[in-house]
């Protein structure tokens, strides 16, 4: 069943694309993708030498979730009260099509770009907290990506084709890491450590999902439920490709030692180390080399997440697993993992370059909401300054009433929606930095 089409019927002829691979296509050929290839993953993006974006990114991750998806359909094949089911060999493609938009709501410079939205509205406590409710306002001073993403793939933007995307209910809970509330997740749902799936605005489009799939409720909280089984693969494909690409990428631009590398990559290949040794040592290009480790390192840690998903399968299913499937690996791994964060910690995420581009990202974005805000709401500079201003808004972006949240949710929509080297230009050009060309 795909969200906004409850009623249309489908006719797959044989051969066709199933409804899940559908789900892929219509997320990959979207502008907000594309948009990805020239947002931050981490690293400034590339002059000489290409690291990885926000697309690439989410193409790896949408690759290694199919994998892990793929293994767990096996596991389930092979028994044989599920062996007629139709849909187990969709697992792969349902966790494929929702590992790729799980980075569709991040603004422009990432975590960095969350915070500045989040700080911008704190910082003007007084002037906006009396105009939104509670809720609102947990949802504008805690701004989520997560949450970003669900709007993006199910909000009806005005002009836009109603349903744009009208993806299946499994791919979007699939992609729903946090399924509770901005306020539940200061209270009842702890276990999300204040991260949350969902702004009001989409209340009731997550509600209808989590009926519909018969997510499992937390008790005494009507906006907190238990994840989707599979979202947890969805997550685990993400920390793969985060934790060992950010590698790769801070060794390519000399941030990182090979004797460095070696020491974050080889201990997580095990009985499989020797031979890695081996064949790198006929590699002449120390890129290949860690292209290699890589590669090997992937693979382990996808045969261990899908073997943990496994051997926890029942904690999943009944919502009693109340930690990510990385904490579920065997102890050797899990403790190299932990070492890999903390080293990347330290040594690449505040790296000078990368705490640089975090800092003027945030001046960038802290910028464009003082200007395009208080526009609309009217408060701004002037009456004649605010409708130029709203002017250069694009017209999907317009408020679905005359409320304060959706004022503010529509410039949030805007300027999330930004890459990077967008909202780098016209920072400057409306704060009078750059003067703009005629075209």
């Amino acid at each position: 069943m795909r969200l906004g089409q409850e009623t249309r019927t489908t006719n797959n002829q044989e051969y066709e694309r199933t409804q899940f691979q559908r789900d892929y296509d219509r997320i990959i050929f979207s502008s907000p993708f594309r948009r990805l290839q020239n947002k931050t993953q981490v690293f400034p993006l590339p002059g000489s030498i290409f690291v990885h974006n926000r697309l690439t990114h989410s193409l790896e991750v949408s690759s290694v979730g199919r994998s892990l998806g793929n293994i767990l359909s096996g596991q389930l094949k092979g028994m044989g009260e599920y062996r007629e089911n139709l849909y187990i060999g969709e697992i792969g493609n349902i966790i494929g099509a929702a590992s790729l938009a799980h980075d569709l709501g991040n603004p422009a410079f990432g975590h960095s770009g969350e915070k500045a939205v989040s700080q911008y509205f704190l910082e003007h406590e007084e002037t906006y907290q009396p105009l939104v409710t509670t809720q609102q306002w947990t949802d504008i001073t805690n701004f989520e990506g997560n949450a970003n993403s669900l709007r993006i793939l199910t909000h009806d933007f005005h002009g836009r084709p109603e349903s744009q995307f009208a993806l299946t209910y499994s791919t979007i809970a699939a992609l729903i890491k946090y399924p509770c509330s901005s306020l539940a997740a200061g209270d009842k749902a702890k276990i999300y450590k204040k991260k949350y799936g969902f702004f009001e605005s989409e209340e009731n489009t997550f509600l209808k999902i989590a009926t519909q799939l018969d997510m499992l409720k937390m008790e005494n909280e009507p906006l907190a439920y238990y994840r989707h089984p599979l979202s947890f693969l969805v997550e685990a494909a993400d920390d793969i490709c985060y934790n060992i690409i950010d590698i790769e990428d801070a060794h390519r631009l000399k941030i990182l030692s090979m004797d460095q590398v070696y020491q974050l990559l080889l201990p997580l290949l095990g009985d499989d180390r020797d031979k890695t040794m081996l064949r790198m040592e006929k590699l002449l290009d120390d890129n290949d080399k860690v292209s290699l480790l890589r590669a090997k390192a992937i693979n382990v840690l996808v045969s261990k997440c899908a073997h943990a998903f496994w051997d926890n399968h029942d904690a999943i299913l009944n919502g009693t697993l109340n930690s990510d499937l990385k904490s579920c690996l065997d102890e050797s791994t899990r403790k190299q993992m932990e070492f890999i964060e903390e080293e990347s910690k330290k040594l690449i995420y505040n790296y000078k370059s990368v705490i640089e581009k975090e800092i003027a990202g945030y001046q960038i974005i802290a910028g464009l909401l003082e200007e395009f805000i208080p526009a609309m709401l009217g408060t701004g500079k002037s009456k004649h300054y605010n409708e130029k201003l709203i002017k250069l808004i694009p017209i999907q972006f317009t408020p679905d009433s005359g409320d304060s949240y959706s004022k503010i949710m529509s410039v949030l929509d805007y300027i999330s929606g930004m890459t990077d080297l967008y909202a780098v230009e016209l920072f400057r050009k409306i704060k009078g930095i750059a003067f703009p060309e005629f075209n």
